[in-house]
């Protein structure tokens, strides 16, 4: 009989390990892609420094127009064209430079705005792009994301935004690349009154009129496109006050209002996380723009500052354990994963969605290092192993660059497991939390690539783990130690493996534990008895021959 436990689980993975997985599947790329994934000419001359997106939403004909004001710095010889990437249906109605009106040629989800005053290396100008449209409406968000139009049980509107692979194109104008964050912005959101917008950073005040009022939020850090959000309901607020490595942390939850009660009991795990986090990662990346929760009619996502939450009030995944070892139901998935990602995808951002990885296996990894600050290193090592199930290894890690995408869905788990291998080789856990927060000081407020990661990981282990990472991120194959016992003689090789990997691991021979130097060649060490296994700890295949 199967298990209707089981078979509910299984389909949950399969919508988590599609989150930022909507182009996965695809082999031929067309110029869209390429305009949409490259560091075109018409974008690499400018470099952002702010946004302020000010937009009104009608929640009655699911529209929305408004304009971004765009200031950048001119960083090399200018092309006569800028970029600003806006996805149809919507639309650019007119962009405006200096008071004057320009033209703009439209190639698909991508418009090319004629510059035509002269603009030297270093001058700060701005321009103003005016839009609107219906935007994209997601059918199945987070995973297939845009505009969520929904209604909460009162029957009032319930809207928010989600976009982590479609990109903020979906829904406003801007440069859609992961390569550049503004600097900083401002977000005006106009929306009936009755209602609450409540987007990134801190609210600055809100504007009451006829019949809408404004909601004016202002970001101080930078900030990817993607972790921009509106968030649009019947809200009320509660907050605290939490005491972090960087002085007093702003903490604020918005939810429903009949959910006021629940989530003041429930929203317990965010400190809990914050503490956690804070040791093993090093400081909030975002002191000055608070962290908030905002309840969402989808399953969530990690909008900087802004996190968003719909994970119905439940322990675990949506109140099921991913990683069936019981530990997956001692938190909140959606606070502690979504959390997560203020350190690994909002402070350290790829620079290509290539490169995903970054964003979703460490942050996959923060779930077990949750385990470990309350539970201990036996609960978070079972609970990262349980997940190795969830694993495919259908595709590499790492996708195809400049085309605007991403690789398997196994950085997740996949991921996190290889994390969890390199801290056994590292056989310091003081040393490797210094790692783990060494990353997130060398590399704050950063766009990175996946070399930047590597090098710096080898670097501080003082280790070559060149083929230990093409392994794990760019080859399909997990590493198979094979084994035979013979007249006192273990013999061993690694198969499976990509050139040079030779990963020392950790056994078990008759009891005790002892380390092993395998490669591709057969080794041989001497041994009294026939009892032998490979650590759990390490994510390898053993395989007696």
């Amino acid at each position: 009989m199967i298990n209707k436990h089981i078979v509910l689980t299984l389909l949950l993975l399969s919508a988590l390990i599609s989150n930022a997985q909507l182009l996965q599947e695809k082999k031929d790329f067309t110029k869209q892609d390429t305009l949409r994934g490259s560091i075109t000419p018409e974008r690499e001359w400018w470099d952002l420094t702010y946004y302020h997106l000010d937009i009104e939403v009608k929640p009655e004909l699911k529209f929305i127009s408004g304009k971004n004001t765009i200031q950048y710095k001119v960083i090399s010889k200018p092309n006569e064209f800028m970029q600003i990437d806006l996805q149809q249906p919507m639309e650019v109605t007119k962009a405006i430079q200096d008071g004057k009106e320009l033209e703009v040629q439209v190639e698909g989800n991508a418009n090319f705005i004629l510059i035509p005053t002269k603009q030297e290396i270093g001058d700060i100008k701005t321009i103003e792009i005016y839009y609107d449209g219906y935007p994209r409406e997601a059918v199945r968000a987070p995973w297939d994301g845009g505009f969520s139009w929904k209604k909460d049980k009162n029957g009032k509107h319930f809207i928010a935004t989600s976009c982590q692979g479609l990109g903020a194109s979906v829904w406003w104008p801007s440069k859609d690349h992961m390569y550049d964050e503004v600097d900083s912005m401002d977000i005006s959101v106009t929306i009936p009154k009755g209602l609450m917008n409540v987007s990134n950073g801190r609210l600055k005040r809100i504007e009451e009129h006829d019949k809408t009022i404004t909601t004016h939020w202002t970001v101080k850090n930078p900030i990817n496109n993607y972790g921009v959000n509106v968030n649009i309901g019947d809200y009320v607020n509660f907050s605290e006050v939490y005491e972090g490595e960087k002085g007093k942390l702003d903490m604020d939850y918005w939810v429903l209002s009949y959910n006021l009660e629940k989530a003041k009991e429930h929203f317990k795990d965010a400190p809990k996380m914050m503490k956690a986090f804070e040791h093993w990662f090093g400081p909030y990346p975002f002191y000055e723009d608070s962290f908030k929760l905002v309840e969402v009619p989808y399953l969530g996502m990690e909008h900087q500052s802004s996190v968003t939450y719909g994970n119905q009030y439940k322990k675990g995944y949506n109140g099921y354990d991913l990683s069936r070892t019981g530990w997956g139901l001692k938190f909140d998935f959606i606070i502690i994963h979504e959390a997560g990602h203020e350190w690994f995808a909002n402070n350290i951002t790829n620079k290509d969605i290539a490169d995903m990885w970054i964003h979703e296996g460490f942050t996959a990894y923060s779930e077990n290092l949750f385990l470990d600050y309350y539970y201990g290193k036996e609960a978070s090592a079972e609970y990262v192993i349980g997940t190795r199930k969830n694993i495919q290894n259908d595709r590499p890690l790492i996708g195809e660059y400049d085309v605007n995408h991403e690789g398997s869905g196994d950085m997740y788990y996949k991921g996190a497991n290889m994390l969890h291998t390199l801290r056994q080789l590292v056989e310091d856990d003081e040393k490797w939390r210094e790692i783990l927060r060494g990353l997130n000081a060398e590399f704050y407020h950063q766009t990175v690539t996946t070399k930047q990661i590597e090098n710096y990981l080898s670097k501080m282990t003082n280790k070559d783990l060149t083929a230990f990472f093409n392994q794990y991120l760019r080859d399909t194959r997990i590493p198979t130690l094979e084994y035979k016992i013979e007249n006192g003689q273990l013999k061993f090789r690694y198969t499976n493996i990509v050139d040079d990997f030779n990963m020392p691991i950790e056994v078990e021979i008759d009891g005790k534990q002892e380390w092993i130097f395998p490669n591709s060649e057969w080794k041989t060490k001497s041994i009294e008895g026939e009892d032998f296994s490979v650590d759990k700890d390490f994510y390898i295949y053993s395989k007696k021959v």
